[in-house]
């Protein structure tokens, strides 16, 4: 079964009242198994429109990643982000099929 990512784009207003959603996050994300591969890393944007922070998160499964979205638990703190950022989300399964030789 293919993994889970949410793959996060975000623009950060408020950096301490940021914290509170981060603190509040880890709960439901632990809750499905997520695993951060990407977090507010160095990056360089060599294509396209960037923001400031990217996070690729993974999840066991396609499945658990949208669950953990829709969860109850994880909708709570939404307005915790959305209050003092502008974040673009994509929750995408993974590919599992042949690779470039």
């Amino acid at each position: 079964m293919p993994k889970g990512y949410w793959i996060v784009r975000v623009d950060i207003d408020d950096a301490e009242a940021y914290k509170k959603y981060v603190a509040a996050n880890a709960k439901p994300l632990a809750a499905y198994g997520a695993r951060f591969l990407v977090r507010a890393a160095p990056f360089e944007n060599v294509e396209g429109t960037a923001r400031q922070r990217n996070a690729v998160i993974e999840f066991p499964s396609y499945r658990h990643a949208i669950e953990c979205y829709r969860s109850p638990a994880y909708q709570a703190i939404i307005p915790l982000r959305s209050a003092v950022s502008t974040a673009d989300i994509i929750v995408i399964e993974g590919y599992e099929g042949e690779q470039p030789a």
